[in-house]
């Protein structure tokens, strides 16, 4: 899949660990509902039959709002399901390894956590990196310390491809990482433990669209945008 322009802007993820206030599905409703162009399933305890049927649930509700559903992990249940796309990390199946007919159907993002693996990517089948974690997070376990600004601009020069930046982004530090030049930020706790999420959907939307329309500004009028 080609550059998409809903790839742009809160990539929320829907994740079903149960420490989180609201689960998977109300996430990926309050996203939408909020206005958000992309939703990423992240399904690390949910078995594979009820997996499958929650995926397909999401991706209609999607398609329903015009937004790109994206799946974590597994290319297999995002090609059953009928998702937009799949988001694999350094330790799962390589991108290089999804078959050709299904790598023609899905957008394929790839986890970088290290300035040496952003260089790798640029030679590789995927179509985005996510580059983090940016401020360090508490939504899953990393042998990566906080990356910081300075090395997100740093992938975002290296990369012909979409960046998005993940990892302890919330509304007091998400003006920055659009103004740093991601293309869109990615966030769970955010959302997932929002008291009410689809307000924190569009507010964090807002941040961040008018973050980046003002580090767009001195380019339009230099005119080298």
């Amino acid at each position: 899949m080609s550059d998409d322009p809903r790839l742009r802007g809160l990539y929320p993820l829907a994740d079903d660990d149960p420490r989180w206030r609201h689960g998977a599905r109300a996430v990926v409703r309050a996203a939408l509902e909020g206005g958000a162009t992309v939703v990423q399933l992240r399904l690390k305890h949910t078995p594979d039959g009820q997996a499958l049927e929650l995926a397909r649930w999401a991706v209609e509700r999607a398609r329903e709002a015009g937004a790109l559903l994206i799946v974590n992990d597994r290319f297999d249940l995002a090609d059953l399901a009928g998702a937009d796309g799949v988001h694999l990390g350094q330790d799962d199946l390589e991108p290089e390894r999804v078959p050709a007919e299904v790598r023609a159907r899905l957008h394929v993002g790839l986890s970088t956590h290290t300035l040496d693996q952003v260089r790798g990517s640029v030679a590789r089948p995927v179509d985005a990196i996510a580059f983090g974690p940016l401020f360090g997070t508490r939504s899953k376990d990393s042998e990566f310390d906080a990356r910081g600004l300075g090395a997100l601009r740093e992938a975002i020069r290296i990369s012909p491809r979409p960046v998005i930046a993940i990892g302890g982004i919330h509304a007091g530090n998400l003006a920055d990482v659009a103004r740093a030049g991601a293309r869109a930020a990615a966030v769970i706790s955010a959302i997932a433990d929002a008291e009410d999420p689809v307000e924190e959907t569009r507010r964090l939307q807002t941040i961040f669209r008018a973050a980046g329309d003002a580090r767009a500004e001195p380019a339009l009028r230099s005119g080298k945008a």
